[in-house]
């Protein structure tokens, strides 16, 4: 099991990592759109937002998004899954992993969306 930490996705505000590369497979944590303490955003730029952190912690275990095999996506609002499937649909590309898209009444921080992934692990 190795544990995967990068600067460039925020910091755990608890007791858990970033991620988890274990059994060949990449674990992503629920990834919020930016850090704490900052403006809020519209909902489209969080969707991206929370995406590059996923990226990220990806990078960080020598993946990307095309080794991605399943996806669970935490949204404020029903209302917001067009727009939420737009800019996933535009960053994934053609690649299209399973997928579960769960509206809730509300998220930490008052953010819209938190996305977390389990990827294929190339490299052990």
């Amino acid at each position: 099991m190795k544990f995967i930490s990068t600067t460039q996705a925020p910091k755990p505000g608890g007791h858990y990592s970033q991620g988890v590369q274990a059994a060949g497979l990449i674990f992503v944590s629920g990834m919020l759109p930016q850090g704490n303490n900052q403006p809020p955003m519209v909902f489209e730029a969080q969707v991206h937002s929370a995406l590059d952190h996923c990226s990220a912690v990806l990078a960080a275990a020598d993946s990307s998004f095309s080794d991605v095999v399943q996806c669970t996506v935490y949204i404020v609002g029903v209302e917001n899954w067009p727009a939420f499937n737009q800019v996933y649909a535009e960053r994934f590309g053609e690649h299209r992993p399973a997928r579960a898209v769960v509206p809730v009444p509300a998220l930490h921080h008052g953010f819209l969306v938190e996305v977390q992934m389990v990827a294929e692990a190339l490299r052990p």
